[in-house]
């Protein structure tokens, strides 16, 4: 049995690893890459073995960085079954069938505009390609196994957000390998903590945070002294949220601070026509959460959707104080970045980045101190306060991650790091080496393992 990674090696994005074993082909996640053009542009090179020799595919959770490749897959030619932890069934076609239709509103406007170097433009996938996924789709519940090819998978609670899981895979002769997917927080709002990690001869670990440690400081404390940092001044203070799973931590923290007293009893409106819905997944599976479920539809009936398109600028004409939770996450698109456009002027304004900025986003930018934004081909000077609150990452972080890996014996085939930046994947490596001795290897695109 060998793992090859086609994807997620150097970099945080295009999870895709191709696992084989006697005869069998399946990808364990099949992901999009993001962020730079450098790494989006190795989503239109050809899959490195035809699709349809691909047997199956495995996918540890719904976010597009995992999951986004499948509608690729799916019409050049695959024809297997794509399983998910049940969860993942109401997420998954939300995440492809969104990605799809903005792929094709993005090449239609740069026909439009005439900015494309290729003429047409053309979507990598439309969302007719993502509907087509769904059929393929089957679903498999958590810690009990299923046969496959030969193997024997595993699903295992892995944190991080709805339905996100590790996957165990064990060959007729027992040897073992542990996807880790990607890894949640010990003290998580809205998620339990990934369980204990099962015995495996090979683990493929994510190192997202492999060189951090998030802030000690509490998440809802945080959030209060962002938020009112514009509230308290009539101010508007704009969130750029994940649809799936940080929206919902949001709602459920700002909920909490405003019974407490600690925040003013302000509007929260909710302008992601995505988050809308996968809040409705979220209800489906309250029994998955950390809050108890009476808390949850609570603090999500404290929010305000605002779906269309008519709703959303219409916020851009209302006074303060009052909150926005808005996608995108990274500032990579949507409606967040309209919101900015029209508040980001004002200094009595605040933006919250909560969570991981990938590297060439626009969040990434203003992290690092950037004050002009190119938004929808304009610049755009920001002025009001920023605030990034590594609190509510979803992500473990370096020591969560180590108490995780070395919670259990040694892997005889040693452990794999994926799905990380080259700096933190060898601090990571450099870690795990110096606390136990392990042999640790950083992935390599292409390099089959063990």
């Amino acid at each position: 049995m060998k793992v090859t990674p086609f994807g997620g090696a150097g970099t945080v994005t295009g999870s895709r690893y191709l696992l084989e074993s006697g005869g069998a082909r399946i990808l364990v996640d099949c992901g999009l890459f993001q962020g730079l053009k450098v790494l989006r542009l190795r989503n239109w090179r050809p899959f490195p073995i035809p699709p349809s020799e691909v047997d199956a595919v495995v996918l540890t959770h719904a976010h597009l960085d995992h999951s986004g490749f499948v509608p690729v897959l799916v019409r050049d030619g695959f024809k297997g079954p794509v399983y998910v932890t049940r969860p993942t069934t109401g997420l998954l076609p939300i995440l492809l069938e969104d990605a799809g239709r903005l792929q094709e509103e993005d090449a239609e406007r740069a026909n439009r505009r005439g900015y494309s170097k290729h003429s047409p433009a053309k979507p990598l996938f439309t969302e007719a390609d993502a509907r087509a996924v769904i059929p393929h789709v089957n679903p498999r519940p958590f810690d009990q196994s299923w046969e496959l090819g030969g193997l024997h998978f595993k699903y295992h609670r892995a944190g991080h957000i709805l339905g996100a899981a590790s996957v165990e895979a064990v060959s007729p002769t027992g040897y073992t390998v542990l996807f880790s997917g990607d890894l949640g927080r010990e003290h998580d709002s809205l998620f339990p903590p990934p369980v204990s990690r099962p015995q495996a001869d090979l683990v493929l670990m994510e190192a997202t945070y492999g060189d951090r440690r998030h802030p000690e400081t509490i998440a809802e404390e945080a959030l209060a002294e962002a938020l009112n940092s514009a509230l308290r001044r009539g101010g508007i203070a704009m969130i750029a949220s994940f649809a799936v799973g940080r929206a919902q931590t949001l709602a459920t923290l700002i909920h909490r601070l405003m019974l407490d007293g600690e925040l003013p009893e302000v509007p929260v409106f909710l302008n992601s026509p995505m988050a809308i819905e996968v809040t409705g997944v979220h209800l489906d599976h309250v029994a998955e959460l950390r809050p108890e479920a009476a808390e949850f539809r609570a603090a999500m009936d404290r929010l305000v959707p605002t779906p269309s398109v008519e709703e959303s600028k219409e916020l851009n004409e209302r006074r303060g104080p009052w909150i926005v939770i808005a996608g995108a996450g990274m500032l990579t698109g949507g409606r967040i970045l309209h919101h900015l456009k029209a508040f980001g002027g004002d200094p009595r304004n605040a933006l919250i980045l909560p969570g991981y900025q990938a590297e060439g986003t626009r969040g990434r930018h203003l992290r690092s101190g950037e004050r002009r934004l190119k938004i929808h081909g304009q610049t755009v000077e920001i002025r009001c306060q920023i605030h990034v609150l590594d609190q509510l990452s979803a992500h473990a972080d370096a020591e969560e991650l180590a108490d995780w890996i070395l919670d259990g014996p040694e892997p005889s085939g040693g452990v794999v790091l994926v799905h990380a930046e080259p700096s933190p994947a060898d601090t990571f490596r450099a870690t795990i080496e110096g606390r136990a001795g392990w042999k640790v290897a950083v992935a390599e695109e292409g390099v089959s393992y063990p």
